[in-house]
């Protein structure tokens, strides 16, 4: 058999170069680790309680969640932040080589366990449950480089436009936004006339909560109707308020000879955002800061790929005097 490749270098070279395209073709299908898992698999659990204190989060929130979720199937530790702008984050760790999907179930069922305790603004907010891993894959700052848009306006259009894109990408887990909130109608209230009127703080809330929401105003000519009617029309209200001129004239109180206290009367009203503790910025300029993390187990620098990809195709439709830059880039040492 020697003899015969010996006297035929070329069907040699031939069946050489098959055997090695064959090899390529099967390695680029098989599933290669060159490291096996050492990091434990983590599920981060978060929520806000609005306006309350690190203090407040700890007694109402953290502690009636971590109480239950404490001892959770395979779970080794856990670490909770509370902060004072009201936020809850409790990573918790299983054991290295846990199935991370049962362990986001796990943990999720124990979350269940806890949400009766929880104060009712906390339960409106609702209470996250996702895998996630310890560091952010990718940081990026949107910037507006001449000063035109301010961290509101900047963070605002990162939500509306940027989150929801990236978070669709295969293998991005989480996305974070920092420097920036919602917007917001911001009710300053006059202590000095809500005391002179005997207007309290609940009967204020209960007024916007009352007049400020979308209800259904039903139909005409809507079945069972009369005979001969042959059309059914919906009715369409107004719905929310939009503006301070329309959340100012909300009514808090109707006295007995007729006149009226109105929300403007009692209160300073501006269109702004819900929180105010944290600003964003670059190169100590204005900008919205995205934290990407990506699902513990997929590939990172492919996500990391799609992601820079996804951005350079959003940034074509950004505003003028708006860009986009990766300020951390934690690939770049594998690369």
């Amino acid at each position: 058999m020697a003899r015969f490749f010996v006297n035929r270098p070329i069907v040699a070279m031939v069946i050489s170069i098959i055997t090695v395209i064959v090899g390529l073709v099967a390695m680029s299908g098989l599933p290669i680790a060159q490291y096996p898992e050492v990091v434990p698999p983590m599920v981060q659990i978060t929520t806000t309680f609005v306006g309350a204190s690190a203090t407040d989060v700890e007694a109402s929130v953290a502690t009636p969640i971590e109480q239950k979720v404490n001892g959770v199937e395979k779970g080794i530790y856990m670490k909770s932040t509370n902060a004072n702008d009201g936020t809850l984050t409790l990573k918790v760790s299983f054991e290295v080589g846990s199935n991370l999907d049962m362990d986001n179930v796990l943990a999720q069922n124990r979350v269940s366990e806890a949400t009766p305790m929880l104060p009712q603004s906390v339960k409106n907010y609702g209470v996250a449950v996702k895998k996630a891993l310890p560091f952010p894959l990718l940081i990026i700052s949107i910037k507006s480089p001449k000063g035109t848009y301010d961290n509101n306006f900047l963070s605002n259009y990162a939500t509306i436009n940027i989150n929801d894109a990236v978070a669709r990408i295969p293998g991005v887990g989480q996305i974070n936004l920092f420097g920036g909130s919602d917007y917001a109608m911001r009710v300053w209230l006059r202590p000095d006339r809500i005391a002179k009127l005997g207007i309290t703080v609940p009967d204020i809330v209960n007024a916007i909560n009352q007049q400020n929401q979308i209800s259904p105003a039903g139909q005409i000519g809507g079945p069972p109707a009369v005979p001969g009617t042959e059309y059914t029309y919906t009715v369409k209200t107004k719905g929310r308020l939009l503006n301070e001129e329309e959340f100012g004239d909300i009514v808090v109180r109707s006295n007995p000879d007729g006149s009226q206290v109105l929300l403007k009367d009692v209160a300073r009203l501006e269109l702004g955002t819900m929180l105010y503790n944290s600003i964003g910025r670059h190169n100590s300029g204005p900008a919205a800061v995205i934290a990407v993390f990506q699902i513990p187990g997929t590939n990172a620098l492919q996500v990391a790929e799609s992601i820079k990809k996804t951005m350079d195709e959003l940034s074509q439709r950004f505003p003028r005097d708006m860009e986009y830059l990766i300020s951390l880039d934690t690939t770049l040492p594998v690369a």
